[in-house]
């Protein structure tokens, strides 16, 4: 079914995890794909979660088995498949003197959650008392501590690079990526979906034709729907959640920890991530500006406050937050009824009333995105009558999911970064990292570290322009070379990367300058100062 670059089997809007997950199985499948984003790959709602692959162990309270059993399973396959972006972590869940959740629930909550992830590979959970889990964790309080279970779900340290590596996989499968690209258009012929209209990067507006589009624009699926040939009703009633980054604090955890929150009784997460600490999430309604969303004050507080009670010598106060993040989970709209009891599934909606061939997604987990996939591609198939070969995501590799000891060992081979920098590098680009050595065979001047401590290579800055959609330098920073995520984002090295990436780019003084602005601008917004 491939065809040329004026039309398209299937136009997927939105690059976020499922949008990549979706056109990387549609591709794998034999179908010509384009992927539209306004801005680039994982800038929503992908980029704001918990970097959790998870079961979803609040999800049984509400009865939502089936979707906690789904989940377990793909973080199998997420383990077998991307093990160099997904590792297991141990998460502990005290249980206080008048919780809402006393120690046999949660006891029966960690039995179904067992049995729910047969075939895992990952130990059962463990029951501890109060004076084991003490032992164990001396900083937690044991002011009415009554006990503790432990269990293990698993980490994606940088969801971005799992929705980046989704994207490669359906770019080598022959889909097209236009990330900076909004669509402002869908145009119908006779009620059927016909072609998309678009802006480049460069302003200029475009059209291609296509026989489907799948909505999967995250918060912005009603937002896409308004530029749809008629309208159609409110699919979206989104949930804020926020959360913030701190270093390590007197009494930090070693293991992650789960923990209902004493001001509300919502459970919450304290785990160590990316040499910090990630501590969120806020669950609040939110109607307002979807492109500008930051965690405000109240916020910021209550997750401050309910960390500094469950860690007393922690004492957090504003001025340890590294930085914070926010954003709006894409569940399905309901205009009554606790945040929390809003489904967690999601829901695959094919939106004829508008125009056949267009399918928008509601909700759907960072977790279960290959799945969402699958099912996705599936349904679009039946609808347009299509005869695809099966899904193989589930067992098909990323692709930096092999390779890892070559690259490891042409890494180190440069001498340019040291053991920590090699660590680091494979830690984002896996088996593809060997890809920076023969950036330096071809440039040796590539061959240095940005840093004192030899953590980042100067190839990265090349591989994420020429091989990884990059367009601008908040994309490198933030969402390639993942520095944007340490405890100084790494500002230090803004002013090299410019230049590197202007001579790759061919930018000028003042459009580097401009570049410059915009992501110390970026950086500065998620700072809560």
């Amino acid at each position: 079914m491939k065809g040329g670059d004026s039309s398209y089997d299937l136009a997927i809007i939105g690059a976020g995890i499922n949008g990549a997950g979706i056109a990387r199985d549609a591709a794998l499948r034999g179908l010509n794909v384009v992927v539209f984003d306004k801005n680039d790959m994982c800038t929503g709602c992908s980029a704001i979660s918990s970097r959790l692959i998870h079961g979803g162990l609040r999800y049984l309270e509400y009865g939502e088995i089936p979707l906690v059993y789904e989940s377990l399973h793909e973080r199998r396959y997420l383990r077998l498949t991307a093990p160099h972006l997904v590792g297991p972590l141990r998460i502990c869940i005290p249980v206080y003197a008048g919780a809402r959740r006393g120690p046999l629930l949660i006891r029966l909550g960690m039995l179904a959650y067992d049995l729910l992830s047969m075939r895992k590979k990952l130990p059962n959970h463990e029951m501890l008392s109060s004076a084991e889990i003490h032992l164990a964790e001396p900083g937690l309080n044991d002011q009415g501590l009554r006990a503790a279970a432990r269990y293990y779900d698993a980490q994606v340290t940088f969801a971005e690079r799992l929705v980046l590596e989704n994207l490669l996989a359906a770019r080598s499968a022959g889909a097209d990526i236009r990330t900076h690209c909004e669509v402002t258009q869908i145009n119908a012929v006779g009620g059927a979906v016909q072609s998309i209209t678009f802006k480049d990067p460069d302003g200029s507006e475009r059209q291609v034709g296509v026989k489907a589009v799948v909505n999967a624009a995250g918060p912005w699926v009603d937002r896409v729907l308004d530029v749809a040939p008629v309208p159609g009703k409110r699919l979206i009633g989104g949930t804020k959640g926020s959360h913030i980054i701190v270093g390590q604090f007197d009494g930090a955890p070693n293991d992650a920890f789960y923990v209902e929150a004493a001001a509300d009784g919502r459970p919450f997460f304290i785990i160590p991530w990316n040499g910090q600490y990630l501590i969120g999430t806020t669950d609040i309604r939110y109607d307002e500006d979807l492109d500008h969303i930051r965690a405000s004050a109240p916020e910021v507080e209550y997750l401050l406050s309910e960390t500094n009670r469950v860690f007393p010598r922690a004492a957090l106060t504003r001025d340890d937050i590294h930085f914070a993040y926010a954003g709006v989970r894409p569940l399905p709209f309901k205009e009554a009824g606790p945040e929390s009891a809003i489904t967690r599934r999601h829901i695959i909606k094919a939106n004829k009333d508008i125009a056949r061939g267009l399918i928008s997604i509601i909700g759907g987990k960072l977790t279960t995105y290959r799945s969402l996939a699958e099912q996705t591609v599936d349904k679009l198939a039946k609808l347009q009558q299509l005869k695809l070969p099966a899904c193989r995501t589930h067992e098909t590799d990323l692709p930096g999911a092999w390779g890892i000891d070559r690259a490891r060992e042409v890494i180190n081979a440069l001498g340019a970064v040291s053991g920590e920098g090699v660590d680091r590098l494979l830690s984002i680009y896996g088996g593809r990292a060997a890809a920076l050595a023969d950036l330096c065979s071809q440039s040796p001047e590539l061959s240095r570290a940005l840093d004192g401590e030899g953590r980042v290579l100067a190839a990265e800055v090349i591989l994420a322009l020429r091989d990884e959609f990059a367009g601008t330098l908040e994309d490198i920073v933030f969402r390639r070379m993942m520095i944007g995520l340490d405890a100084d984002q790494g500002r230090p090295l803004y002013d090299e990367i410019a230049a590197l990436a202007a001579a790759e780019a061919d930018w000028s003084p003042e459009q580097t300058t401009q570049q410059l602005n915009d992501l110390n601008e970026y950086a500065r917004s998620l700072r809560v100062g």
